[in-house]
């Protein structure tokens, strides 16, 4: 009998205590924790689609649309309903059979960098065409979980011909996601990468709108909620000149030539033309490529990514002469009158450095030194200046740093000096060094948007431009303080170049034209060829700048281009 007592004791004990867990579970359940399962009780029968807001578009100086947003479609779910591999296998194997090839692997990639709620929709399938999503919803074995969006997708209608200048947007990567977590954006959105895209990205990208949906346990759509639109983004109209651009292409890559073309208004900045070979499509960067493509593109040995009027830097050579006598006149080294006789080298110790022409040009002064571009009349002007007047007044023609044109990417290339050795290679500046930096050879390196931001100044009378391709990015001219008659001086020798001198190959296109040739030695292959000029003479409107790898002439290859497409922006 005290046996059946312990026994039911013990039984009741246990339904008390059983009793007691049940209800602190229901309290802890039910009241302290309450609010968290209403939340997310609420959260499960609640959806987020998050409508991408049409980018702003982009058009040239004549409204030549640029880049534009055409309407595709994704195929859009949420974490929760595709929360095992089995139905990722599955969905994988119905995306493979309707050619789009998705592998459990690549979609698991996708929803991993996109996760941030597992109520919040996401992108599984993007870029698809309407026949494409109709064959996949037509499909008995598509996933009724998933449904189509219409979305934007980014389309560069010049497609090669201005890459370089708008740049191209692409998903959002990790790393950018977590540096712009604040700034909105989230798994799967479209950020600018390079090019104007990049540098307007605040403007041009909009803002999203979106739709909450209440759904059933099926996650069908019930009703909705709340929705707020998207708000396209800004259009931008560049300075750029697209039919000028498409010339200065087609003169470089005609013959299969690497290098740039720039041309801009003298007076403004305005970028006209930033033409860089080779190309690359953008809408291929844009629509999507795979790791061994974009490998390809990265370890092309051309680097056509590389933006050569911004961020390719060569010896300006011959053409850094009228920079040589801006700042020779300007510290009175030398006027109209100085003469030297050029016998076709001079003699410096045991080295002899040569003037292109070996039989010499006899005695010049700088206007004729320009005009027959003697190497040994610069030599020994650079030798009485001295390197450090010449880098005092390279600092103030802001050589050896970036022009601040409005897109990211630009080098500053190098003015070089006697400190500048001293740092980089531990010894003294020589004599030897001078003599080569006179003639725009040596050390000293630019951009061909640096050198026609110089020749732009020679052109407006003594005024540092900022260039830009922004129609809104004008800003008010530096003045340098070079000395009106001094300055009509170089513009005379720079004249002369043309009308008689070395560059007369540019002055064949109908329209009078002021410039510089040059001819940059280089130890892997032919010189590169230069020229840098302005048009008209008696008024400049535009300057110009090729620069052609391997060009080997700046006299009989850089000089006709500048020429025609000078030519073309006064006839147009």
């Amino acid at each position: 009998m005290e046996l059946l007592d312990s026994r039911l004791k013990l039984f009741l004990y246990s339904i008390t205590l059983s009793i007691l867990i049940l209800f602190t579970g229901l309290y802890f359940c039910q009241i302290y924790q309450g609010d968290k399962y209403v939340r997310l009780a609420h959260n499960n029968r609640l959806r987020v689609i998050r409508f991408a807001a049409p980018r702003g578009e982009i058009f040239d100086r004549n409204g030549v649309p640029l880049a534009v947003n055409d309407n595709t479609f994704c195929i859009m779910g949420y974490p929760l309903d595709l929360d095992t591999t089995a139905k990722l296998e599955r969905l994988s194997r119905i995306l493979i059979r309707h050619g789009i090839p998705m592998s459990v692997a690549d979609l698991e990639k996708t929803i991993k960098q996109q996760r941030l709620a597992p109520y919040r929709v996401m992108k599984i399938v993007p870029n698809l065409t309407m026949t494409q999503m109709a064959e996949l919803v037509a499909d008995y074995d598509f996933p009724r979980e998933l449904f189509p969006l219409s979305v934007w997708r980014r389309t560069y209608p010049s497609g090669t011909t201005a890459a370089n200048v708008l740049g191209y947007v692409s998903e959002i990567s990790e790393e950018e996601l977590k540096a712009r977590s604040e700034e909105g954006y989230t798994g799967g959105d479209l950020i600018g990468k390079s090019g104007i895209e990049r540098s307007y990205e605040g403007i041009l990208r909009g803002k999203p709108g979106q739709e909450a949906l209440e759904v059933d346990a099926r996650g069908r759509k019930i009703r909705t909620l709340d929705a707020t639109s998207a708000v396209k983004g800004e259009d931008l109209h560049l300075t750029l000149d697209m039919v000028a651009q498409k010339l200065a292409v087609e003169l470089l890559t005609a013959s299969g030539h690497k290098g740039a073309i720039v041309a801009m208004d003298v007076n403004t900045g305005a970028v006209l033309v930033l033409a860089s070979s080779p190309v690359y499509d953008n809408n291929t960067l844009t629509w999507g490529v795979s790791g061994r493509e974009w490998s390809a593109i990265m370890n092309n040995p051309d680097r056509p990514m590389l933006d050569r009027a911004i961020a390719g830097v060569y010896p300006p050579a011959s053409t850094f002469k009228a920079f040589m006598s801006i700042a020779s006149l300007e510290e009175d080294v030398i006027n109209t009158s100085t003469m030297y006789t050029c016998r076709g080298g001079l003699r410096m110790g045991s080295h002899l450095f040569k003037c292109w022409k070996h039989s010499g040009h006899g005695s010049l002064n700088v206007i004729g030194a320009l005009q027959h571009s003697c190497d040994v009349f610069f030599y020994q002007v650079g030798l009485k200046a001295g390197i450090d007047r010449l880098i005092k007044w390279g600092r103030k023609l802001h050589l050896g740093e970036p022009t601040g044109i409005d897109i990211p990417g630009e080098s500053g290339g190098n003015i070089a000096g006697a400190e500048w050795k001293m740092r980089r290679f531990g010894t003294a500046w020589g004599n030897g060094d001078t003599v080569n930096y006179s003639i725009g050879q040596g050390y000293m390196l630019m951009t061909p948007i640096q050198i026609a931001r110089v020749y732009a100044a020679i052109a407006n009378g003594g005024k540092m431009v900022t260039p830009h391709l922004n129609r809104k990015g004008y800003k008010e001219p530096e003045e340098i303080g070079i000395t009106p008659a001094k300055l009509a001086i170089v513009q005379k020798g720079l004249d002369y170049v043309v009308s008689r001198g070395t560059g007369s190959r540019a002055g064949r296109f109908g329209v009078s034209v002021a410039g510089k040739t040059g001819t940059a030695q280089q130890a892997h292959g032919d010189d590169h060829a230069l020229f840098a000029g302005y048009a008209p003479v008696d008024n400049p409107k535009y300057v110009a700048v090729a620069v052609v790898e391997e060009g080997r002439s700046g006299s009989g290859t850089a000089a006709p281009m500048v020429g025609q497409l000078l030519a073309h922006l006064l006839s147009h």
